[in-house]
C-alpha cells in the first residue's frame, strides 16, 4: 500500500475530519484509476462544481451549473443511480467538504434482530443473504448462517478471472489488517473451478487467504449448494466475477460490489463500524 493510502486509512480509522489537498486525487477514498481520471477532469472544470463518492468506488461530478447547491443536488442524484450505498459530497467548487468521521458509518443503519427475521432472502442491500453451504480445507461443512454474530465478507472469484487475480493481493492486505478483529470473518469461494485448483494457484502466488470449497468440480458447473440441499445458480449471486458482499451480524446484506474494487485496506473502518454497531 502506498504511503499516502496508508495515511488516509489511518485518518479514516481515527474518525478525524479529512482535510486533504483539493488537488490530490489519490487522497479520495476508494477511487480507482477511472475515478482518479474523473476527479482530475472535475478539477479542470468551471464553477459551480461538485464531486461525490460512495463506499465501493462509485463517484460522479457535475460542473458549470448556476449554483453550487444545484450542482450538489444534481451530482448526488447521478451517483445514487449507480449504487445501493449512500453517496456523499467530497468536494464542492474549490474546497474539500468530505466528512471522514461519518464515512465509515454509511453502511448503516443496521437492522434489528426482529427486522432481520422478516427480511426477504436475496442479495440486495437490506436482504438476508441466501444460506450457502461450503466446506473448509479440512472438509468440514459450513453455511452462511453459521457466521451469525459476526460481520462476514463473502468474496466470489476464480483463477480464470483476470480482475479477480488482480485484486487478491489487495484483499489479502485487508484480511491481514483485520486479523485481530474476532467478530469479522472472511470467506473466499472459488467459482466454476475445483477447490484444489484454486488453492494450489493461490499457494503458488503466495496468497494466504481464507479459501473455502463451494463444491464445484469444474468450469461446467454454475450453481452453489444451499444449506437445505437445493441449488442456486451462481448468476443469482454474482452477475460477473469477482463479486463481494458484506453481511452484518444478522446475515443482512449491507454492501454489495460487482467487479474488482480499489484500495481494499480502506474498507477496514467500515468493517469495524459494522462489527461494533450491527447485531443489536
Amino acid at each position: 500500500m502506498k504511503k499516502r493510502g496508508l495515511i488516509l486509512a489511518l485518518v479514516l480509522a481515527s474518525g478525524a475530519v479529512h482535510s486533504a489537498d483539493l488537488r490530490d486525487a489519490e487522497a479520495v477514498p476508494q477511487l480507482g484509476p477511472y475515478g482518479v481520471e474523473g476527479y482530475r477532469e472535475f478539477l479542470a472544470a468551471g464553477r459551480h462544481r461538485a464531486f461525490v463518492i460512495a463506499p465501493g468506488g462509485a463517484w460522479a461530478w457535475r460542473a458549470d451549473l448556476t449554483s453550487k447547491e444545484l450542482a450538489e443536488r444534481a451530482v448526488l442524484n447521478d451517483c445514487q443511480e449507480q449504487t445501493q450505498q449512500t453517496c456523499v459530497l467530497y468536494a464542492v467548487d474549490d474546497r474539500v467538504v468530505f466528512d471522514a468521521k461519518a464515512w465509515p458509518k454509511l453502511w448503516g443503519p443496521y437492522s434489528t434482530a426482529e427486522a432481520a427475521k422478516q427480511a426477504p432472502i436475496g442479495t440486495r442491500r437490506g436482504e438476508r443473504f441466501p444460506d450457502l453451504s461450503f466446506r473448509d480445507a479440512t472438509g468440514q461443512t459450513h453455511k452462511v448462517s453459521d457466521f451469525r454474530g459476526k460481520v462476514l465478507v463473502l468474496h466470489f472469484w476464480g483463477t480464470w478471472c483476470g480482475p479477480c487475480r488482480r485484486e487478491l493481493p489487495d484483499l489479502q492486505r485487508l484480511v491481514r489488517q483485520m486479523e485481530k478483529a474476532r467478530d469479522v470473518s472472511f470467506v473466499f469461494l472459488p467459482v466454476r473451478e475445483p477447490f484444489k485448483a484454486a488453492s494450489e494457484w493461490a499457494q503458488a502466488q503466495r496468497l494466504h487467504l481464507p479459501l473455502y470449497d463451494s463444491g464445484v468440480d469444474g468450469r461446467g458447473e454454475n450453481a452453489f449448494l444451499l444449506a437445505d440441499g437445493s441449488k442456486l445458480p451462481d448468476r443469482k449471486v454474482a452477475g460477473k466475477f469477482p463479486t463481494t458482499y458484506v453481511l452484518d451480524k444478522h446475515g443482512m446484506v449491507i454492501f454489495a460490489h460487482v467487479g474488482d474494487a480499489s484500495r481494499w485496506p480502506e474498507y477496514a473502518p467500515f468493517l469495524k463500524d459494522a462489527a461494533a454497531s450491527s447485531g443489536k
